[in-house]
């Protein structure tokens, strides 16, 4: 008897709540549940276990999954004790870093420490010259003397990056395999990330060394607590691809802003539905907001960092800041309001979820009427409105005149910070803000959604459906994804130069078709986006653009657009090519409705007194899972919905699309 096809779940787990999106009968589905920061894979067990409940027993699952278990891992220095084995003479990479500060006159600047102590670094005689030209032979006794010194020093795991190792990488193979017959957990430096720039290789293979025993026993332990997706677990990486867990095991530095890529990923699906191509992502979960720019395709960069670490890895280009719903309010020193970064998380949550007693964005809300009470999650949960204003009041003293202004100013800081994020990722990089579609998501997104679009002159806004599982959703819809890199060094104007790359690419598809061929990929279900690093000749840093008949155009353009100018007749130089290998998988989709009218009515539960500006205004709440397609509204409004809420501004208007989609905008 023929098994039937797995049931396909995403989930994205975040800091407050973990969001499980899933098809039933042909129609996509959401589920959140509170996260267990101590125990990750214990929500993402009970999460599964309850929509299971709903279908056959014994029904088989596949299970992706973005974690912010890398992240969480490196920012707080929780992971394996590390040992480095690298070139003679290079074993303090890790510790010079580069010469620059990352806050000039911040006298009090430390570095972060990094994760290799003194003791646990082990210079190796061998050498590589920069071509790939032999130096100095790695011999016999050398590996004996390797293995001798790290069975003294116990560690968890080995990274081993040698000097031009991507140039050669012979000596750091048989490093590589003398160590894992010893019994020892190693990342390889030309099978984690095999580019020039020694720091931000050596950085690399060390951070994903140091998660590779967290991150091994996190996925072994959910597919103990989930036996019906056992072997069937992918995991989202930082690129907007997944990889299996497998994979994701052995080099887990792909996945540390996996779940942040996935809101990207599905902000740009919603945002191609409602017919924009240029999009501001705007995702602000429980403990912090993320932000992207997307003009036609997903922009990715290779110069990422995590808590002050290098991670040198194909990431999306995604700007992360400490606000959210559960950041905490507090004032510092000279008596000034400050939001976060430090969260108030799921445990023990804002004060209204009846266990924290220090004030929120989301106690903030709920202070200025805008979270009903007895809508949060569809009604299965209900705020405590009453300890909410005995907690804030106890917070705010006699500072402000009452505790809607005391709220007010919570949500005008937490704005004023998510404001300079979006300005990064768009003013400061050529682009005007005026020109895009801002697309709000996340369990919080929806509330400040106009207040920023009014701030950044922002015409429209789109919330999507479901907006509090978006991510999950982006995560569901993601291909498999494998990213190759080989380093160049070729003058762009050279004779056969285009010939040359052809070849190097050729090289990387090889080995790309036989890796998705092993994860089940016909030929007609994988597709290759190529692309190179260039720089002017003499410039320290390279712009990625397609490898198209056009490249050398391409990056004029970027160059122009990044940092103001452009010179055309400098020679170029080929650093890198990349290949981005893409296994399609089947998406899920959104279904069309038909147009209902433009009544809300159906959808009109209350009226009742919100703050806005420093004043109340009468504002209309609806259900917005009672909205229809074509229904049209106008603010001030509050649509409670069961994943989120969304406050619609006075002065601003709403229309739902045929997809369900929220599109708010400024009345005329």
């Amino acid at each position: 008897m023929p098994q039937p096809a797995p049931l396909r779940i995403a989930i994205d787990t975040g800091g407050t709540f973990t969001d499980c999106v899933f098809v039933r009968d042909g129609r996509l589905e959401i589920l959140k549940v509170f996260s267990t920061p101590r125990d990750p894979a214990e929500a993402i067990a009970n999460a599964v276990e309850e929509i299971l409940g709903g279908f056959p027993a014994a029904t088989p699952i596949e299970l992706t999954h973005g974690t912010t278990v890398g992240t969480n891992t490196v920012l707080e220095r929780k992971g394996a004790r590390t040992a480095l084995v690298t070139t003679a003479g290079f074993e303090d990479v890790l510790v010079i870093g580069r010469q620059y500060r990352p806050r000039l006159y911040d006298f009090f600047f430390s570095k972060p420490a990094p994760f290799v102590l003194d003791r646990y670094r082990l210079g190796v005689r061998e050498r590589v010259a920069a071509d790939g030209s032999l130096v100095t032979a790695l011999t016999t006794a050398e590996l004996r003397r390797v293995v001798a010194r790290m069975r003294r020093l116990r560690p968890e795991a080995v990274a081993v990056c040698l000097l031009f190792s991507f140039a050669r990488p012979e000596h750091e193979r048989r490093i590589a395999r003398t160590l894992r017959r010893a019994g020892f957990l190693v990342s390889a430096s030309h099978e984690v990330h095999a580019e020039f720039r020694e720091y931000e290789r050596t950085a690399t293979t060390v951070a994903n060394a140091y998660l590779m025993p967290v991150l091994g026993r996190y996925l072994g332990e959910i597919e103990r607590r989930v036996p019906a997706a056992r072997q069937r677990v992918r995991v989202m990486q930082s690129s907007g691809g997944t990889i299996s867990a497998g994979v994701a095991a052995d080099q887990p530095v792909r996945t540390i802003l996996s779940g942040p890529a996935g809101g990207v990923v599905g902000a740009r699906y919603v945002g191609e539905l409602a017919g924009f191509d240029r999009l501001i992502s705007f995702d602000m979960g429980g403990t912090s907001t993320d932000v992207a720019l997307i003009d036609g395709g997903l922009a990715t960069t290779n110069e990422g960092s995590v808590g002050g670490v290098p991670v040198a890895v194909p990431m999306l280009d995604i700007h992360s800041v400490g606000a959210g719903g559960g950041s905490i309010a507090w004032f510092d020193r000279g008596g000034a309001l400050r939001v976060g970064p430090q969260s108030a998380g799921a445990e023990p949550g804002p004060i209204c979820y009846g266990r924290g007693t220090e004030p929120t964005v989301t106690d903030a809300h709920l202070i200025l009427g805008r979270l009903d009470p007895d809508q949060f999650l569809g009604g299965r949960w209900r705020l405590d409105a009453a300890r909410t204003r005995r907690w804030m009041a106890r917070a705010a003293g006699t500072r402000f005149r009452s505790l809607a202004e005391f709220a007010g100013g919570i949500v005008a800081v937490a704005n004023a910070t998510m404001e300079k994020a979006i300005r990064v990722i768009s003013v400061e990089r050529g682009y005007d803000a005026r020109d895009f579609t801002l697309v709000a998501f996340g369990g919080a997104g929806g509330l400040h959604a106009c207040d920023l679009a009014a701030a950044l002159g922002i015409g429209r806004v789109l919330v999507p459906k479901f907006p509090g599982a978006l991510s999950a959703l982006g995560i569901l819809r993601s291909d498999v994804v494998k990213d190759y890199v080989q380093t160049v060094m070729l003058a762009a104007s050279g004779a056969g130069v285009v010939r040359q790359l052809a070849a190097r690419f050729a090289g990387l598809e090889r080995q790309a078709r036989s890796v998705l061929r092993r994860e089940g990929f016909l030929p007609a279900e994988q597709r290759f986006e190529r692309a190179l690093d260039i720089r002017y000749r003499g410039q320290a840093y390279e712009l990625t653009v397609p490898f198209t008949p056009g490249f050398a155009r391409a990056f004029h353009r970027a160059h122009e657009r990044r940092y103001g100018y452009s010179d055309p007749g400098r020679p170029m130089e080929i650093v890198n090519v990349r290949l981005r290998a893409l296994g399609l998988t089947d998406k899920p989709a959104l279904r069309r409705q038909r147009f209902a009218g433009s009544s809300p009515r159906a959808a009109h539960y209350r009226r009742a007194p919100v703050y806005f500006s420093n004043r109340t205004w009468p504002t209309d709440f609806y259900v917005r899972e009672r909205l229809r397609a074509g229904n049209c509204l106008r603010g001030p409004a509050v649509l409670a919905e069961y994943s989120a809420t969304t406050v619609l501004l006075p002065g601003w208007r709403a229309r739902l699309d045929a997809y369900e989609n929220l599109l708010l905008e400024p009345a005329p």
